[in-house]
């Protein structure tokens, strides 16, 4: 079990920080829009990762530089135009968290959103791929334990963030509150990626 804790905590370290995977999840919850699919959609995506980085994908990733490059630049287009149509929102918004508009957004966009958000993250591969599966070598046998304990907390974090978030829709349930999370998601992801465009 040594290895099992050891990957679920820091893989849980990993993935609490803010960033625009999250937000999106948070986003969704807030909304009750898809909750199970964008939940799913991310736990399973960082389970296939982190499977990929045990079994020796991050070795790969480190000796090829282009594939970073590659994610690089399309991470950071796409979390520029999610911020444009973020502070848009923010500016043109004025109606308060409305639950029977929550269908608005078809399962399909929305996957793909969270799909984007996922992959075109390199900093996802650095994380789950590149680091974690660097440390899981450490446990010898173990690794896989420490794989499903890494796998195990992003389950644990993102449904927790997704269902949770309807602790706080009270607060969404005015305007201005509503206008201030699309203003903080929008700089949320201008700054994710302006920091990808420094670390070409």
């Amino acid at each position: 079990m040594n290895g099992f804790i050891s990957g679920f905590f820091l893989g849980l370290g990993l993935i609490a920080a803010i960033g625009a995977q999250n937000a999106f999840v948070l986003k969704q919850g807030l909304q009750r829009r898809h909750v199970l699919a964008v939940c799913l959609t991310c736990a399973l995506s960082d389970m296939v990762l982190i499977s990929a980085g045990v079994a020796g994908f991050g070795a790969l990733v480190a000796a090829v530089p282009s594939i970073r490059l590659v994610m690089t630049w399309a991470g950071a287009l796409f979390l520029a135009a999610y911020a444009l149509r973020s502070f848009r929102a923010a500016v043109v918004n004025r109606s308060a968290l409305d639950p029977a508009q929550a269908g608005t957004s078809s399962l399909s966009a929305t996957i793909a959103t969270c799909l984007a958000f996922t992959w075109l993250n390199p900093h996802v591969y650095l994380d789950t791929v590149v680091l974690l599966g660097s440390v899981s070598a450490n446990y010898g046998p173990d690794r896989f334990r420490f794989g499903l304990g890494a796998a195990t907390a992003s389950f644990v974090f993102f449904f927790t963030l997704g269902y949770g978030a309807r602790l706080l829709r009270p607060l969404f349930a005015r305007p201005g509150a509503w206008r201030v999370l699309d203003f903080l998601v929008g700089v949320v992801m201008t700054l994710l990626a302006a920091k990808l465009v420094a670390s070409v």
